[in-house]
C-alpha cells in the first residue's frame, strides 16, 4: 500500500510537471484570443471607414460631373470647357483642371473632395488587408495553443488512469485539507476586517522591491469574493463560475469589484505597481512559472487560484515547494 501510495505520488509530481507547460500554452491561448478579440474590433472599424470613404467618393463624382454639366450648358467658363472637352479620362481631367489659372473656386472645392476620398479609400483598403492577415495569424496561434493542450490534456489523463485508486484517495485527503483551510481563512477575515477593505481609504503603505512605496492595497475585498468560488473547477480560457482558470479567476473577481483586468497573466502582471513578497496585502496578485500561472493573496502565507485542469480552485500556501520554487513576484492592482 505504501509502495503505491509513493508511486502516485510520483505520478502527481510528473502531472504537474505537465500542467506548468499546459499552463504557459493556456496563458498563450488567452493572449491570443485577446489579440483576436482587438484585431476583430479593428476589422470592423476598418470596414466601416471603407463603406464611408466609398460613399463620400460617390458624392464627390456626382458633383464634380453636375459641375462639368454646368459647365458644358452655360459656357460661362470656356477655358475650363476646353480643359473639359480635351481630357481623355477622369485622371486626365483632374491633371488640366488644377493647371488652368481661371478655374473657379467651386471646382477646385469639388476636385479636392474626389482626391481626398481616393486616398481614403486607398488608406483603408491598405489596412483591411493588414487587418485581415493579423486576424488569420492569431486564428492559426490560437488552434496550435488549442491542439497543443489537447495532447497534453490526453498525456495527463493516461497518467491518471493508471492508478486511479490512489489518485482518488489523495484528492479525498486533499479536499479534507482544503476544507480546514477555508476555515481558517473565513475566521481570519471575519477576526481581521481591514484585510477585507480599507475603511475611508486609510491603509498600509509597502515597500516595492525597487525600494520605492507602493500605496495600501484597495481591493482587499477580492478575498472574500474569491472564497465564494472554492471548488469551482478548473477549466482552461474559462472566467466564469461555472469554470476558471488562473487568470480567468483574478479578472473576474476583480470584476466583481468594477476593476475591468485582462484575462491572461502577462497583461495582469503590468496592472498596478510591484510589491515585494514581504510587504503582501489581501488582495494582491502573486505570479509564478515564468508568469504562466497568478493567484490572489489572502493572507497568512496563502493564496487562491486555479490551479490546473482536474483541479478546483483552492488554497495554497507561497511556501509549498513548487511555488517558492516558480514565485516570480507579486502586484498591487491601484486603479
Amino acid at each position: 500500500m505504501a509502495a503505491k501510495q509513493a508511486q502516485a505520488k510520483q505520478v502527481l509530481g510528473e502531472i504537474q510537471q505537465i500542467d506548468s507547460s499546459m499552463e504557459r500554452a493556456v496563458e498563450a491561448w488567452n493572449r491570443a484570443t485577446a489579440r483576436l478579440a482587438g484585431t476583430k474590433r479593428e476589422l470592423r472599424f476598418n470596414r466601416e471607414a471603407l463603406h464611408v470613404a466609398r460613399t463620400n467618393l460617390a458624392h464627390a463624382q456626382k458633383a464634380l460631373a453636375a459641375r462639368m454639366v454646368a459647365v458644358y450648358t452655360s459656357n460661362e467658363d470656356q477655358s475650363t470647357l476646353s480643359v473639359l472637352l480635351g481630357a481623355t479620362s477622369l485622371n486626365d481631367m483632374i491633371n488640366r483642371l488644377e493647371t488652368v489659372h481661371t478655374i473657379s473656386r467651386q471646382d477646385t472645392h469639388v476636385i479636392l473632395e474626389v482626391k481626398t476620398a481616393k486616398v481614403q479609400i486607398a488608406r483603408h483598403e491598405r489596412q483591411l488587408e493588414h487587418a485581415r492577415a493579423v486576424q488569420t495569424q492569431a486564428v492559426a496561434t490560437r488552434a496550435a495553443e488549442k491542439a497543443r493542450i489537447v495532447r497534453q490534456l490526453a498525456e495527463r489523463k493516461a497518467l491518471l488512469a493508471t492508478i486511479k485508486d490512489q489518485i482518488a484517495h489523495l484528492y479525498a485527503m486533499e479536499h479534507a485539507r482544503q476544507l480546514a483551510l477555508a476555515a481558517q481563512a473565513r475566521n481570519r477575515l471575519a477576526t481581521e476586517p481591514a484585510a477585507q477593505q480599507p475603511i475611508d481609504g486609510v491603509g498600509v503603505s509597502a515597500a516595492t522591491p525597487d525600494g520605492s512605496v507602493a500605496p495600501p492595497s484597495q481591493y482587499g475585498g477580492v478575498v472574500g469574493i474569491a472564497m465564494k468560488y472554492l471548488g469551482t473547477p478548473y477549466v482552461w480560457g474559462g472566467s466564469s463560475p461555472s469554470g476558471f482558470d488562473c487568470s480567468g479567476l483574478v479578472a473576474y473577481v476583480y470584476g466583481q469589484m468594477g476593476v475591468s483586468l485582462p484575462h491572461y497573466t502577462g497583461a495582469q502582471w503590468s496592472v498596478g505597481v510591484p510589491v515585494s513578497s514581504s510587504d503582501l496585502q489581501p488582495g494582491d496578485l502573486v505570479f509564478f512559472n515564468g508568469l504562466g500561472h497568478v493567484g490572489i493573496y489572502i493572507g497568512g502565507g496563502q493564496f487562491i487560484h486555479a490551479p490546473h485542469t482536474g483541479d478546483v480552485v483552492k488554497i495554497s500556501s507561497l511556501s509549498e515547494s513548487w511555488y517558492a520554487s516558480t514565485y516570480m513576484g507579486a502586484r498591487r492592482v491601484t486603479g
